[in-house]
C-alpha cells in the first residue's frame, strides 16, 4: 500500500536519514530539465508521464533499484508521482511513499532555530534571535525577541497584546505564519515588520504580515528611490527601533541593491540581508538589469554598485566589533539540492572576526573587489524581474498558483566565493 506524507514529514525523514535512522531512495519523476535545474539532494531521476506504459525492467536498469528498496516518489505537484507510486506498488514494491504537493510543497518547508549570541550582562534585557530557514530555497528570515520594558530608542513599537515579550520580524516570506508561530513559542507579540531591501529571489510577505497584525511595515528609506508603489514606514540610516529594551539600529549598506540595509541588534548581532553571507557577499547587478534602479546597463550598474558594496562592507559591517554575530539573508543551495558546509535546521551564522579572516574576497583592495564581483555573473534567480516588480508593488501574481510558480528554485543572490561572481538575491 502506498503512503502519502506532507512536505514537512518528508523533511523530517530526510533528517532521520542523515542521522542514520532511516534508509530510502528519492525518485524524482519530473522532466530532465526540471530535475537538473533544482532538486532535492541525493534524488535519483526517472522520468514518468501518467497514462503511459510503465516498464519496471527499464526503471530498474536506469535506477539500480529493486522491490527490496524503500522508495519516496516526488514530482512537481504530487500528481505524477502518485500515479508512479501506484505503478511501483503494482510491480511488487511494498514500501513506497509519495510526497504530497511535490516540489511545490518542498518549496514551502521551513526550519526554525535560535542563533547563538554572545553572553550578555546579567542585568541586560532578554534577547533571542530566531532564524527562520526556508530549506529548499536557502532564504533566511529572523524574529528578534526582546523583553517587555521600553528602551530609549528613537521609536517604540505599538503596545503588545499582553504577551510577555516584544518581537520584530525581518525578511518575512509569503508564509508569515512561520513568524507568528515562532513568536507564539516565546510568548512574544510582533510589534513591527521589516525588510532589509527589495528582494529579487522570493516574494516578500512583510506587508501582508504587517497588515494582518496591524503593525508598521518598514523598508530602508532609500527604497523610495526605487519607485516602490505602496506605502511603508521609512527607516533611516542610524535610526533605531526599540524591541523590548533592545535597540535595533538600521545601518545603510547599499551595494547588493541601492536600498540595502543591515540591522544591528544591540551589541550582539547584525542581520546583513544580502550584503554579507557566511562565505561570500551579495551580487550587485540584479537591480540594474531588472530596471527600477540606477542608470546604465547591467555591467555599468554592477560595477558602480560593487564600489558601494565594498564601502558598505569595509566601512560599516567589518568595522563592527569582532564578536558581533553575522546573520545573513541566505545560505547556499546548489541546483542539486546540496548546501555545502551548511546543515539545514542548524543555525547559519558567522562573526565579524571570522568573516574578515576567512572570506577571501574581503581581503582584496577596492579595484580588485570590483573586478572580482563583475568578472563572471552567476545564473540569475528564476523569474527575478517579476519578483522584483511584485516586491516593488508594480505587479501582483494573479493567484496563489502563480505565486508558487514565480518562486520555484533556489536563491541565487550571492557572489561565488572563489570564482568571481556575486551572491544570490
Amino acid at each position: 500500500m502506498v503512503e502519502t506524507i506532507s512536505a514537512d514529514e518528508f523533511r523530517d525523514r530526510i533528517d532521520e536519514r542523515r542521522r542514520g535512522e532511516r534508509s530510502f531512495v528519492i525518485v524524482d519523476t519530473r522532466p530532465e530539465e526540471s530535475f537538473a535545474g533544482w532538486r532535492v539532494a541525493d534524488a535519483v531521476h526517472y522520468f514518468y508521464k501518467p497514462f503511459h506504459e510503465f516498464d519496471v525492467d527499464d526503471f530498474e536498469r536506469e535506477t539500480g533499484l529493486s522491490p527490496d528498496d524503500t522508495v519516496i516518489t516526488l514530482c512537481a505537484k504530487g500528481k505524477a508521482s502518485d500515479d508512479f507510486a501506484a505503478e511501483l506498488d503494482a510491480a511488487g514494491y511494498d514500501d513506497v511513499t509519495v510526497v504530497a504537493d511535490g516540489m511545490r510543497g518542498w518549496s514551502a518547508v521551513y526550519d526554525r532555530t535560535e542563533v547563538p549570541l554572545p553572553d550578555a550582562p546579567a542585568d541586560a534585557p532578554p534577547l533571542d534571535v530566531v532564524q527562520i530557514q526556508r530549506r529548499a530555497k536557502g532564504c533566511l528570515g529572523y524574529l528578534v525577541v526582546g523583553g517587555r520594558e521600553a528602551g530609549t530608542a528613537d521609536r517604540v513599537p505599538a503596545a503588545s497584546d499582553g504577551s510577555d515579550r516584544v518581537a520584530v520580524a525581518i525578511d518575512v516570506s509569503r508564509h508569515g505564519d512561520e513568524w507568528i508561530e515562532a513568536a507564539a513559542e516565546r510568548d512574544a507579540s510582533i510589534a513591527a515588520v521589516l525588510d532589509t531591501h527589495v528582494h529579487a529571489d522570493h516574494l516578500s510577505g512583510g506587508r501582508a504580515l504587517a497588515d494582518e497584525l496591524g503593525v508598521p511595515y518598514y523598508l530602508p528609506a532609500a527604497a523610495a528611490e526605487r519607485d516602490v508603489a505602496y506605502s511603508f514606514e521609512p527607516i533611516d540610516r542610524n535610526e533605531t527601533l526599540d524591541v523590548g529594551g533592545i535597540d535595533l539600529k538600521a545601518l545603510a549598506t547599499p551595494g547588493h541593491t541601492d536600498d540595502g540595509a543591515s540591522y544591528l541588534v544591540g551589541d550582539a548581532a547584525v542581520l546583513t540581508g544580502d550584503t554579507l553571507f557566511t562565505d561570500s557577499v551579495g551580487r550587485t547587478e540584479l537591480q540594474f538589469s531588472a530596471g527600477g534602479g540606477a542608470e546604465g546597463g547591467s555591467n555599468t550598474g554592477a560595477a558602480d554598485a560593487a564600489r558601494r558594496l565594498y564601502d558598505s562592507l569595509h566601512g560599516t559591517l567589518l568595522a563592527l566589533p569582532d564578536g558581533i554575530v553575522v546573520c545573513p539573508g541566505h545560505f547556499a543551495v546548489a541546483n542539486d539540492g546540496t548546501t555545502g558546509a551548511g546543515v539545514p535546521g542548524e543555525p547559519v551564522f558567522t562573526t565579524v572576526r571570522t568573516a574578515r579572516r576567512q572570506i577571501g574576497i574581503l581581503g582584496l583592495d577596492r579595484d580588485g573587489f570590483v573586478e572580482r564581483i563583475t568578472r563572471t555573473l552567476p545564473e540569475k534567480p528564476p523569474n527575478y524581474e517579476s519578483v522584483i516588480a511584485a516586491n516593488r508593488g508594480v505587479e501582483e501574481p494573479p493567484d496563489e498558483t502563480a505565486a508558487i510558480e514565480l518562486e520555484l528554485g533556489p536563491n541565487r543572490c550571492a557572489a561565488e566565493p572563489d570564482a568571481g561572481s556575486a551572491a544570490d538575491d
